[in-house]
């Protein structure tokens, strides 16, 4: 069952029609499969038209649609043989930021991200997908665990930024955060990060700083939220469209900035309205990438690596 944004309320009553008549048509003889159909087709241009003119806000809600896959759902389809691997070493275990051992194609990886859950059980479970100081730790650990055996790193993006509770600052989140973004930095095996979902703050950048970043069509990645930015500009939430608008949270706006190197393309409505689809084409892309850069030397990724983040904002 499809969960429609406020944008597509248009298409949900085109929808709820097609549905009225199909009910009507299996109480009695009426032959209405032709009004079906044209109904259908309908609807079906009228979310393609919506969809190819989203605005940024738009694309917020999108990114954030309660039933967009998670990463829990890539590596499902995606990825076989996933082992995780739990703790830091030093604290405990963070249920937001998953990692482990995972096979893409044959090829083995080491496989971190963000989870945010599906339900209110397992969206408590993850934290929301808001890592803790735990979690950024436990994902250097990987990192250097995947340096030692020569394993490619692959990190899933999806969060509004990390945990900024009292507890979390008190085991030193910025700390690890940096500490995290280093590590990624430091990496002499090959990485590639996609924005699968939002893409929030430090929280985001600590698992996206590879010599490859991507983004699905619909993702969004940005220093603060569009609320939490019109609330220091404009004192209100209310006019966090216009802040979407002026950050430039989009893949296509990033890709144009430099800040990511490519877009992976979703489905027609959304990764949520065929998460296989969206799946294919992720795993496709992530496989492209790491097959050119598994051709390079530890000094090539670091000084692509290097060079890409320089560049951002250069003219």
């Amino acid at each position: 069952m499809v969960s429609y944004l406020e944008f597509e309320k248009p298409v949900a009553a085109l929808d709820a029609r097609i549905k009225e008549l199909r009910a009507t048509a299996a109480e009695g003889d009426l032959d209405i499969s032709a009004e079906v159909g044209r109904l259908e087709r309908k609807s079906a241009d009228l979310l393609a038209s919506t969809y190819r003119a989203l605005t940024p806000w738009q694309k917020t809600q999108v990114a954030r649609h309660p039933m967009r896959p998670h990463f829990v759902d890539y590596v499902e389809k995606i990825f076989t043989d996933f082992v995780p691997l739990g703790g830091d070493r030093l604290y405990g275990e963070d249920h937001a930021i998953i990692g482990g051992f995972a096979t893409l194609n044959g090829r083995k990886v080491m496989l971190i991200g963000h989870e945010k859950g599906h339900d209110t059980a397992t969206r408590i479970k993850h934290n929301f997908g808001m890592g803790k100081p735990e979690g950024y730790r436990k994902a250097i650990r990987l990192m250097e665990l995947a340096g030692r055996f020569g394993l490619p790193v692959v990190t899933l993006v999806d969060t509004s930024g990390a945990f900024p509770g009292v507890e979390a600052e008190e085991r030193g989140q910025a700390e690890a955060i940096a500490r995290s973004t280093e590590a990624c930095l430091a990496l002499r095996v090959p990485m590639v990060a996609v924005i699968v979902g939002e893409g929030g703050s430090g929280g985001a950048v600590a698992l996206a700083s590879a010599e490859r970043v991507l983004m699905m069509e619909h993702a969004v990645y940005s220093v603060i939220s569009p609320e939490g930015c019109a609330s220091i500009l404009w004192r209100t939430a209310e006019k966090a469209a216009d802040a979407a608008e002026a950050m430039k949270v989009t893949a296509q706006d990033l890709l144009a900035l430099k800040v990511i190197d490519r877009i992976v393309p979703e489905p027609v409505g959304g990764a949520h309205r065929d998460p296989d689809a969206a799946a294919k084409a992720l795993g496709k892309a992530i496989g492209e990438e790491l097959d050119k850069l598994v051709q390079m030397e530890p000094r090539q990724l670091l000084a692509m690596r290097e060079e890409r983040f320089l560049a951002i904002g250069a003219d």
